[in-house]
């Protein structure tokens, strides 16, 4: 169904506050699309020449602007009260891009600190003021969350644990008081780029750390039977649940359970989906998001090539589709925006090739 009125109207109102600087500035074709649109949207891509940048386009697939990037990008954080976004470097890369979407400040890059690399996604405190980005503490071999003051500068002011290793996403609850850290349990050095190093003795799991101490709240080991199940990308529903997808690293052959959901104080619960579900996802979940209005669950798999409906509530499939390459999902004003490696968003089809990626830049 579409966008409640209430929601369009109010991502309408905010594209016009925050965009109109932006708007005059754009050409003509892009600043019409712009005023047609009722989301605009994210992601890293790849040039035929083989460069890269982050994009902002349309729920349609238009892009609205480019800009560079000096390497690949993987995941975004983005911040409707501040209007920054941020392109994280892929890992093992050690730069974060933050760009002005207002244009009142230039673009500022984030370098990684000493003996640390970004694990290529963050997330922003609900107030604005705080970046969260996973990192790897690579010669201790643990996952960490660096911390980094919005309000000035980006300037790297601490760093908690993530009570795990190989941390890949990170989210924060609606109310800020708690971090969510998807430690894939993969172990990696830089000194070997992005080779695994302990596939046979994986540690995946969840953890919920305090975000005002950096205390644990939680942690959620997998069990022994799923310790090649690499916990990697999360999302959060309505309700507040954290629903999680994941990554095999085990025998191909093998049907392991791919997504779930938890809350605090709740134990892990992995959805059962039917066996051809679990065959076309193979073994290979790439991206994860909700569509908290119409509480839905996305899935993308550029290994199935396939992209997967569930209903946030039962966890019941409601819809599969193949879709080749299959890359970034993000919840959209009716449904969820996926793109493609091969250029492909919503339809329509840049000279681009799209990232794993894409972010929201409207809100929920």
């Amino acid at each position: 169904m579409p966008a409640r009125p209430s929601a369009r109207l109010d991502r309408r109102a905010f594209l016009r506050m925050a965009g109109a600087a932006w708007a005059a500035s754009l050409a003509a074709r892009p600043a019409f699309a712009l005023a047609r649109t009722d989301a605009v949207f994210a992601s890293g891509y790849r040039e035929p020449d083989g460069s890269f940048g982050i994009a902002v386009l349309t729920e349609d697939g238009t892009i609205i602007e480019r800009t560079p990037l000096p390497a690949r990008s993987h995941g975004m954080a983005f911040s409707p009260v501040t209007n920054h976004l941020v392109a994280f470097a892929r890992r093992p890369g050690t730069f974060a891009l933050v760009i002005d979407r207002s244009g009142a400040t230039p673009p500022v890059t984030i370098a990684a600190a000493e003996d640390r690399h970004f694990f290529g996604h963050g997330c922003f405190s609900p107030d604005g003021r705080t970046l969260y980005a996973s990192e790897n503490d690579f010669d201790a071999n643990r996952g960490v969350i660096g911390l980094y003051d919005a309000r000035d500068g980006y300037r790297r002011i601490g760093e908690y644990s993530t009570f795990g290793i190989g941390t890949h996403d990170l989210s924060v609850s609606d109310d800020g008081s708690l971090l969510i850290a998807a430690n894939g349990g993969i172990e990696t050095h830089p000194d070997f780029g992005r080779t695994k190093l302990n596939l046979d003795h994986m540690e995946p799991s969840l953890a919920l750390v305090d975000a005002a101490t950096g205390a644990l709240v939680e942690r959620h080991a997998l069990p022994d039977t799923l310790r090649q199940l690499s916990t990697r990308h999360i999302d959060l529903d309505a309700k507040g649940r954290i629903w999680f997808a994941c990554q095999y690293e085990g025998p191909r052959n093998d049907l392991p359970p791919l997504v779930g959901h938890f809350g605090k104080g709740e134990d892990l619960t992995f959805l059962s989906l039917p066996e051809e579900t679990t065959i076309g996802l193979a073994n290979y979940v790439g991206a994860i998001a909700v569509n908290r209005h119409e509480n839905h669950v996305g899935l993308t798999s550029p290994n199935g090539g396939r992209f997967v409906l569930l209903d946030a509530g039962t966890g019941r499939v409601l819809r599969e589709e193949a879709v080749a390459d299959a890359a970034g999902i993000a919840a959209a004003p009716h449904g969820f925006a996926v793109s493609s490696y091969d250029g492909r968003f919503a339809g329509r089809r840049e000279g681009v090739a799209w990232d794993q990626h894409i972010a929201s830049l409207t809100p929920r």
